[in-house]
């Protein structure tokens, strides 16, 4: 199982991760991203989870037209990890490749 990262950790990291910020009142991160239309949205998703599959590591996420809410946290280990971190970044460049906000 993977290890909480300390609050100290977390803020760390969150420093490099563009557009990612802590979720009030819940040991999470959370970004919004903004695409074209809905057809980049949900290409992003598709891409996403391809990444998320093959790790064994699912965003929770909500898509409505061209938006896509997405919160990361590690319910096993109760918060976030390096995990999140790392799906985050992924997230950040597969974003970046649509042109997304």
């Amino acid at each position: 199982m993977a290890e909480r990262l300390s609050a100290e950790a977390r803020k760390s990291a969150l420093k490099a991760l563009a557009g990612w910020t802590e979720v009030p009142d819940r040991e999470a991160i959370a970004r919004t991203f903004t695409f074209r239309d809905f057809n980049e949205a949900f290409g992003f998703m598709a891409r996403v989870a391809l990444v998320a599959e093959k790790n064994d590591h699912h965003p929770e996420w909500c898509n409505v037209y061209k938006t896509v809410e997405v919160v990361l946290s590690t319910h096993d280990a109760g918060g976030v990890t390096a995990n999140d971190i790392k799906l985050a970044e992924a997230m950040n460049a597969i974003a970046g490749q649509f042109g997304a906000t």
